[in-house]
């Protein structure tokens, strides 16, 4: 079994649709770690493809703010005025699915999906320190996690975690890693929607545990043509800006 591993598209769905294009045939089942929504132009048209691939999807933060506005008041001003246009422009149906979003981590098969820790699906897991206790906790040799926006993750051997840079060079689409037996992996695929690692191009991952193999991909996409929608809809300049230097 091949999994689309997927996570914080932000409703973008240019980006969303290379990477459906890009992985076409190269997958047999899809998975969301959440934040579908947040940031981008595009909810309504996000959330119905990916409900359209009937991926397995657990909520993100910004998923969870849109579906109850309390939790907006943990985000910064710029995330929060996007999260209140968001939930104005979400269709009632399309509302409804972000609301009953399950929270994470949840099994899938052989491995373990979380947004953002197994301790705090809100928690940003960035260094080595937090993720030894991330994976101490995951019940699964391999987990994948989203959320910082970061394509890569960490690797535990032993007591010892150390930080895996998985993200493919400029002008190469795929890092390809080997899955080693007795090791325990903490994985993120990128963001989809809105890297934070200095490359602007759309991040996923592909992943065949049967065959120890986990793909790293990102592919390019049309920032320009999301920055106008972005620009139609009000929507605050830093996002727009920050679509075309990928942080």
């Amino acid at each position: 079994m091949r999994y689309l591993i997927l996570s914080d598209i932000h409703a973008n769905l240019t980006a969303l649709d290379a990477v459906l294009e890009a992985a076409k045939g190269k997958w047999d089942k899809a998975v969301c770690l959440g934040d579908l929504v947040g940031y981008g132009p595009d909810p309504n048209e996000v959330v119905e493809k990916i409900q359209s691939l009937k991926a397995v999807t657990i909520r993100g933060n910004h998923d969870k703010g849109v579906s109850d506005l309390t939790h907006s008041e943990d985000f910064n001003p710029v995330a929060r005025a996007v999260l209140l246009w968001t939930h104005d422009q979400l269709r009632p149906e399309n509302r409804a699915y972000i609301e009953n979003l399950p929270k994470g981590s949840k099994p899938v098969d052989d491995f373990s999906i979380v947004h953002g820790s197994f301790l705090d699906e809100d928690e940003y897991v960035f260094s080595p320190m937090l993720a030894y206790e991330d994976l101490l906790e995951s019940p699964t040799p391999v987990a994948f996690f989203g959320h910082t926006h970061i394509q890569g993750g960490f690797v535990l051997r032993g007591e010892e975690v150390s930080v895996l840079s998985s993200k493919p060079m400029p002008g190469k689409m795929i890092f390809p890693l080997t899955i080693e037996p007795k090791i325990k992996y903490l994985l993120n695929p990128g963001s989809v929607g809105q890297p934070r690692d200095g490359d602007p191009r759309a991040g996923f991952a592909i992943a065949d545990l049967q065959h120890h193999l986990v793909e790293f991909w990102r592919v390019p996409y049309d920032i320009g043509e999301v920055q106008l929608r972005m620009a139609h809809a009000g929507l605050p300049e830093p996002l727009i800006l920050r679509l075309t230097f990928g942080r």
